[in-house]
């Protein structure tokens, strides 16, 4: 049996490939690139929803509760000893900065990661470390950070999807574009605050965190929230750094 939890073309040749009799996808009315053609069993047509609850809702088609969700992530204890060593001249209160994406069009600018930076060590006494890919857009972002930010981030680019989890995981708070790492840390149960410009957060943001962390650029004011799968070129350079701080207040007076 496949589960084809994505709608894009990606995931509609990897379906067509398996061999499985029993092929489960999305409703043709919520699937794109005619992934709805690889897949024998369909769900239920429903309105576009959070991409979460679209995942959830094949628990549904299976007869499987959704809840509790459980995701037990780790660290696990024979990751601690890591996670204690990286962390060992490193204080709390400390910030995961996720500075990159895999699509540029996601990414904030990095002049801003510089300035953010200096202001969350001068105004919130935190302590960033810079997490991500090692691609080369991030890479450069890294070194630009390293060489022009006053208090510079810890770096630790490309270590790798388990350390990362040990690196969120001993952090206080996140801030992110919509990339992986945002959904990793909200699994983690930590406090993250998402930019987002390029994609919809009523579709993608993170998932059951407190809306009052979101910075949304993506939406005009007075905008309801759109569940689309539009793309809004050129927003992220919309946010701003008193934007992000302003959402970093609200954390640390209502949140800690």
């Amino acid at each position: 049996m496949v589960l084809d939890l994505q709608c894009y073309f990606k995931a509609t040749l990897l379906t067509a490939l398996c061999r499985a009799p029993v092929k489960i996808g999305l409703d043709p009315s919520r699937a794109r690139e005619f992934n709805w053609l690889v897949n024998n069993h369909h769900l239920p047509k429903r309105p576009i929803q959070h991409v979460q609850e679209h995942f959830l809702e094949f628990l549904d088609y299976l007869e499987i509760p959704r809840e509790p969700i459980e995701w037990n992530l780790g660290p696990w204890p024979p990751e601690l000893e890591w996670q204690t060593h990286f962390f060992r001249h490193f204080p709390s209160p400390r910030v995961a900065l996720v500075a990159g994406t895999s699509n540029p069009k996601k990414d904030w600018i990095p002049d801003s990661w510089v300035r953010l930076n200096d202001a969350l060590h001068e105004q919130f006494g935190l302590h960033p470390v810079l997490v991500g890919a090692n691609s080369p857009r991030e890479t450069s972002l890294g070194k630009k950070m390293l060489q022009e930010c006053r208090y510079p981030p810890k770096e630790a680019l490309g270590c790798g999807l388990r350390r990362l989890v040990s690196i969120l995981d001993g952090c206080d708070l996140v801030i992110s574009p919509d990339t992986g790492p945002l959904h990793l840390a909200g699994a983690l149960s930590k406090p993250v605050i998402g930019l987002y410009g390029y994609n919809s957060p009523a579709r993608v943001g993170p998932w059951r965190q407190d809306s009052r962390l979101l910075v949304d650029a993506f939406h005009h004011a007075g905008e309801e929230p759109q569940m689309t799968f539009q793309h809004r070129l050129d927003r992220m350079s919309r946010i701003t750094v008193e934007d992000v701080l302003a959402k970093v207040e609200i954390w640390k007076k209502d949140l800690v």
